[in-house]
């Protein structure tokens, strides 16, 4: 039995030469783009980063209202070393995290139930656009009016932002699932939770998808306006303590936390989201 597998391993070796030797050259490659994809993206800050930090020691940026990185990077060292980097970073990461679970729940039962039903899209939908509309900062005063200065008043604001684009996205996913499919589905004897798994939820997902990195981008714009509300940690507060107290380099720090928090997290869900959109056949640059 042993024989008989080696000499068919070696006739299809000589019959098929060029299979074999692509496969060190696709794993490579695979290799390659991966490292290329993931490397690419630091070229451009790197090259900034070095270029601000130049011209802040020729003297063409004044530092005391623009600091280079060098000086930025001494007050996150100094921030690191106290302690209080990390308690920021955890505060307004458990924030943006509990806004972004209650907005993401709230969006999808009523993104579903408006995009599957005609009445509840005329009874909710109209109501729900218009308050859309209302800028954030607007919503500031009647929070800590009616929810006060402490936590919920702040994850309810993250929470409100997240909402409106996922619920968006989910509405016209599930309304926009092809009728030939579903149809297709149904003389197949698909019915009720079977219908939505196979045909429905694979058709609305990636439109889901994007709604959740939408509904994520924001909530780590609304933390801000959150931590403005009387914060007393955070990287909002942070930001607000570096203005009363003059110093830009925490100011800056704080922003580009901000930046490299909602980067991380973007990337997270950008890889949940390949790994769930594996079947889908699309071209890919």
């Amino acid at each position: 039995m042993g024989n008989s597998v080696r000499k068919l391993t070696t006739a299809f070796s000589a019959a098929f030469p060029e299979e074999n030797a692509s496969a060190p050259v696709k794993e490579h490659s695979k290799r390659s783009l991966f490292w290329g994809r993931n490397t690419a993206g630091w070229i451009l800050p790197v090259i900034l980063t070095a270029s601000w930090e130049l011209l802040a020691r020729v003297g063409l940026i004044d530092v005391s209202l623009f600091s280079s990185p060098s000086q930025i990077g001494v007050e996150l060292s100094n921030l690191a070393s106290n302690g209080e980097l990390l308690a920021h970073l955890a505060t307004t990461f458990l924030r943006v995290v509990s806004g972004f679970a209650i907005g993401v729940s709230a969006a999808t039962l009523l993104g579903a139930l408006t995009g599957s039903s005609g009445f509840a899209r005329r009874l909710l939908d109209p109501l729900l656009q218009s308050l859309r509309s209302i800028p954030s900062m607007a919503w500031v005063p009647l929070f800590l009016l009616w929810l006060g200065i402490g936590e919920s008043s702040k994850i309810a604001l993250i929470a409100l932002g997240v909402f409106f684009p996922v619920y968006l996205n989910l509405m016209n996913g599930v309304r926009r699932t092809d009728r030939k499919l579903v149809e297709v589905g149904l003389a197949n004897g698909f019915r009720g939770f079977a219908l939505v798994k196979t045909i429905v939820l694979p058709g609305t997902l990636p439109a889901y998808l994007i709604g959740l990195r939408q509904g994520l981008s924001l909530g780590w714009m609304f933390v801000v306006a959150a931590e403005i509300m009387g914060a007393s940690r955070g990287l909002g507060y942070l930001l607000i303590d570096g203005q009363a107290t003059g110093r830009p380099a925490i100011m800056i720090s704080s922003v580009i936390l901000f930046a490299i928090c909602g980067k991380l997290s973007d990337g997270v869900l950008a890889t949940l989201s390949e790994r769930l959109l594996y079947w889908q056949d699309v071209y890919r640059t």
